[in-house]
C-alpha cells in the first residue's frame, strides 16, 4: 500500500474537496490558465486536455473552463499567475513536494513555510527533496471482479506498474504515455476514476504511530486547503 493510495482514500472518506467546492473551482481555473499557455486547443495540448478533463469530472462549469483557457492563452485580462514548487520535510521526517499556482510568490512562500514549521517540519532548498520522487502518469481504475485478474489485464495496456489500493487499482505509466494508456483502459470497458501527472516517491517512510499519523494527515490537509496549492506529494506509508 503506497502512501499516496492511503492518503487518497482518506481524502475521499473525508470529502475534503466537496467541502470547499468554490475553492476547488478556483484552483482548477488557475491550473487551466497555466496549461493554456502552451496552446488553447486541448486536442494538441496534452497538459491542457488533462486538466480540462479533471475540471469536467469535478463539475466545473463550462463557462469557467472557457474563461480560464482564454485568460491563459492571452484572450482575457486578469492577474499574472505563475507556477512554483516548494520542497521540504514534514512531521515524521516525510519528504514533501508542494506545487502551487500564485499571483504573488511573496505572499505564498511565507504561508507555505509557516504551515511546515507549525507542523514541526521545515522547507528545504530546491532539489533537496525532488530526487526522492519520479514523475509518472497515474490512472486510478475502479475495482471490479477479481483484483489479480484486473491487474494482469491492466498490465497489458502498456503500464509501467500496477498496484491495488483500498479504493481503486492504480496504474502507473510514463508521463508521455498517460493519455494513450488511459484510452486503452477505457476502451476495454474499465471505468477510470481520475488520471494525473504524479510525483511518485521512490522510497516510502512507514508511519506506525497513531499520533504521528494524525499529525501528518492534519498537515497534508492544511497544505491542500491553501488557496494557492494545486498538488501535494509525500513519501509516507500509513500502516496504523
Amino acid at each position: 500500500m503506497s502512501g499516496h493510495s492511503k492518503w487518497s482514500t482518506i481524502k475521499h472518506q473525508k470529502g475534503v474537496k466537496d467541502k470547499r467546492r468554490g475553492a476547488l473551482f478556483s484552483k482548477m481555473a488557475k491550473a487551466i490558465s497555466i496549461a493554456a499557455r502552451g496552446g488553447s486547443d486541448p486536442d494538441s495540448n496534452f497538459k491542457l486536455r488533462l486538466v480540462v478533463d479533471q475540471a469536467k469530472e469535478a463539475n466545473v462549469p463550462k463557462a469557467n473552463i472557457e474563461r480560464a483557457i482564454a485568460r491563459g492563452s492571452g484572450g482575457a485580462g486578469g492577474e499574472q499567475i505563475e507556477e512554483a514548487t516548494y520542497e521540504g520535510y514534514g512531521p515524521g521526517g516525510i519528504a514533501v513536494m508542494v506545487e502551487v499556482v500564485t499571483d504573488n510568490k511573496n505572499r505564498t512562500a511565507p504561508a507555505i513555510k509557516s504551515i511546515f514549521e507549525k507542523a514541526g517540519g521545515t522547507l528545504a532548498s530546491p532539489g533537496a527533496v525532488a530526487y526522492q520522487f519520479e514523475q509518472t502518469g497515474l490512472i486510478r481504475v475502479e475495482k471490479k471482479g477479481n483484483a489479480e485478474e484486473t491487474i494482469l489485464a491492466l498490465m497489458d495496456f502498456g503500464a509501467e506498474d500496477v498496484e491495488e489500493a483500498e479504493d481503486a487499482i492504480e496504474v502507473f505509466t510514463r508521463p508521455e504515455k498517460l493519455e494513450e494508456v488511459a484510452g486503452k483502459i477505457q476502451s476495454s470497458g474499465f471505468k477510470i476514476q481520475d488520471k494525473e501527472l504524479f510525483m511518485r516517491p521512490k522510497i516510502l517512510v512507514e508511519i506506525k504511530d497513531k499520533e504521528k499519523a494524525e499529525k501528518i494527515v492534519k498537515f497534508m490537509e492544511t497544505l491542500e486547503e491553501h488557496d494557492d496549492v494545486q498538488k501535494v506529494f509525500a513519501n509516507f506509508d500509513l500502516v496504523v
